[in-house]
């Protein structure tokens, strides 16, 4: 039984992608623990600084946060807050990004979170004709016009990237 040829069942994100009528394409690959966007794109084989990691992280006052970020950087925290008016940003534990996207790490999508929450994309994912970010669970990465994330969730662009140290 290959699972790279059976069909992949719905996510609320993909059920979301399809009420608003947003085209994807569907990217099953094998899951590794702590593996990440990079060895998703390696099984894929699709560029790294095309796959979009979903972050959830929270603001000084405990307020969530989605951050869309190239699969390659990490977040320039003191950047992002700067940017969007807080005065820290930090991710959050593991636990409670689960409780606010309705999703376990390693497959959190930014579409259908289970609590509503503003949406910063790095601006520079949305120079691609198509970005690949995760569809809902692990081993799940959909293919889509970056602009989706605008229309669908009024992601709102930041330059927070940083190179990743070793990358």
């Amino acid at each position: 039984m290959n699972s790279k040829t059976r069909h992949v069942s719905e996510t609320p994100a993909t059920q979301m992608l399809k009420k608003h009528r947003v085209a994807y394409g569907e990217h099953p690959y094998e899951y590794v623990d702590h593996g990440g966007a990079a060895e998703a794109a390696r099984q894929l084989g699709v560029a790294l600084h095309q796959v979009a990691k979903t972050l959830i992280m929270e603001d000084e006052h405990g307020h969530p946060l989605v951050v869309v970020m190239h699969g390659d950087c990490e977040v320039s925290t003191k950047n992002l807050a700067r940017q969007i008016g807080a005065k820290k940003v930090a991710p959050c534990t593991p636990e409670t990004a689960q409780k606010n996207s309705g999703y376990q790490v390693g497959g959190t999508s930014p579409f259908a979170t289970r609590r509503k929450m503003p949406v910063w994309v790095e601006g520079s994912l949305l120079d691609y004709p198509l970005i690949y970010l995760n569809g809902g669970r692990r081993g799940y990465l959909i293919s889509l016009a970056p602009g989706a994330l605008v229309d669908l969730l009024q992601a709102r662009p930041v330059q927070a990237a940083l190179p990743k140290a070793g990358a």
